[in-house]
Formats: C-alpha cells, structure tokens, sequence
C-alpha cells in the first residue's frame, strides 16, 4: 500500500529530518471562553490538547529551546517546526497573534510553523497576517474538523457546521495556506462507514490529515460518558484494521501527518493499550506493510 508519510514529506521539502516542537501560546477557545461554551469540547482535555505542549509560562523562543533539548540527542543540525498546538491558536487579537507568530519564525532553526485551530476563527485579518507569514516561511493550518456527520459534531460540541469547515479550506487554499485536518477515530455512535465517509470527505479538500485514536481523558465530559457505560473503545486489532482501510482510500497527494495519538498517560482511562506507542506503531505499521 502506497502513502505519503509526513517524515518523507518533509524531508523531500526541507532536505533533511524535520521535528516539531508543541508550543503553548497562552490562547484559550471560543469553547471555553463563553463565546460558544465553557466545558470545551466533550472530548478536550484540560490543556486544550496541548498535554505535550511546553510550558506557557515560558516566552515563545524559550520554548524552543526547550523543545530543542529534547531531541537533541537524536540530531546535531536538527531543523524544527513550531507547533502552536494548545487551545485556538487564531482566537486572539491579531497583534498578539503577530508577535507569538512573528518570534517563532524569526527562530534561525525553525522552518515552517504549523498552527493548530477552529475554522470558524479564520476572520479576514487572521487570513491576511497567515498570508503573510506564508512568505517568510512555509504555514501550516491544522483544522479541528474531527467527523462530518452533523448529529456527531453536535454531541461533542464542535460549535460549528461542516460548511464553516469547508469555507475556511477554501479561503486558505485561496492564500496559499497547506491545510491539515485532523480526525477522530471512534467516536459514539459512528460506524466504519460514517469513518471512512469522513475520510474520503476530508482527502477531496485537504492537503494532510491527522487521524487520532478517540481517547477517554480523566476531567473531560467524555470520561463521565464513559463511566455510565455509554462510550466504548476500540481494540488495538479493531484500531489497525480500521487504520488499514483509512489509509487504503487516502490519494498519495494527501500527506499523511499521523496514523493515531496517545493521550497523557496521567489521564488515560481507555483505551489503557494506547499508553504503549511503540507496541501500538509497531502494530500499524507492521499491518500497512502486509496490505
């Protein structure tokens, strides 16, 4: 089975091994804020999905430095990626957006910035200060689209309908922005099929996509769900298999950016075989080898 890994991908574009470093810009959500909720999604985690981020009390490029250090055994001349990943990383002025943005690519060992978002906080002063951080150096808009299915997206309390999705793609793709979508397998109540819906959906307009294991996280709405017997989990052999058919309909024009997730093992209630993510890749990619 033929696909475009993300590791490939960048080191076609950039030359050599790229890593990401997770930062937190210190930004909240429209979700949490009050603006459209305050509980988030019914799935987020307390830190906004940024559980692996770096320490927001830290400045921007203190935070690359930091990250920095953390693979530094593995590269002499690593080049990185800042990933503004916690919360809503557009819902903010856009002065304080310009500069968060603005000392990270300045980094001399940054090469691409990678911002984690909603789209319905892609406003036209957003669109025009992304564009032109697009000329300094190569942007990437990770979207939180997660399903297509309408009844789906109101349980978790998306916030927003899948034509706000579609119209952001449009308006990013119109300024030149690569566009990932991220995804959630294993959501309540949604069968193979409405998945893989979701897939082919998703690969007719993006540019990457993201696809995450659906995690029961302690502090979050779903863990109650779960715990009331309402919520089941995947198996590692169902995760595979149904990864094996995700991948199949992906078009190699389609960066594959992740194949699963692991959540903070501090707040990991199911599914616990997640937690080992050497056995759970070793596991995928062994499968994807035999397709």
């Amino acid at each position: 089975m033929k696909y475009t890994t993300l590791n490939s991908y960048l080191k076609e574009r950039f030359g050599c091994k790229v890593y990401k470093i997770a930062i937190d810009g210190g930004f909240t959500c429209p979700n949490r804020d009050g603006t459209l909720g305050t509980g988030g999604c019914i799935f987020c985690s307390a830190g906004g999905s940024g559980d692996f981020a770096e320490s927001r009390t830290l400045s921007i490029t203190e935070q690359i430095e930091s990250g920095k250090k953390r693979v530094e055994a593995k590269t002499k001349d690593g080049k990185y990626i800042a990933y503004f990943q916690a919360f809503t990383n557009t819902y903010a002025p856009t002065e304080v957006l310009r500069a968060k943005f603005t000392e990270a690519i300045n980094h001399p060992d940054i090469v691409a910035l990678s911002v984690g978002t909603r789209p319905d906080c892609l406003g036209s002063d957003v669109l025009d200060l992304l564009c032109e951080l697009n000329k300094v150096k190569p942007l990437f808009v990770e979207l939180g689209l997660q399903t297509i299915h309408e009844s789906t997206a109101e349980y978790i309390r998306r916030g927003y309908a899948l034509d706000v999705y579609d119209k952001a793609v449009e308006k990013l793709h119109r300024i030149g922005i690569n566009v990932v979508t991220h995804l959630i397998l294993g959501l309540p109540n949604e069968s193979t099929d409405d998945i893989l819906e979701s897939v082919k959906y998703v690969c007719e307009r993006t540019d990457g996509i993201k696809l995450q294991l659906l995690h029961i996280l302690e502090g979050t709405d779903l863990a109650d769900e779960y715990r009331a017997g309402k919520v089941k989990v995947m198996t590692l052999d169902e995760y595979t298999d149904l990864i094996c058919r995700c991948v199949e309909i992906i078009p190699q024009n389609v960066v594959i950016h992740r194949l699963t997730g692991d959540g903070a093992k501090r707040d990991l209630i199911a599914p616990l075989w997640s937690a080992d993510k050497k056995k759970v890749m070793n596991t995928i990619n062994k499968a994807l080898s035999e397709c």
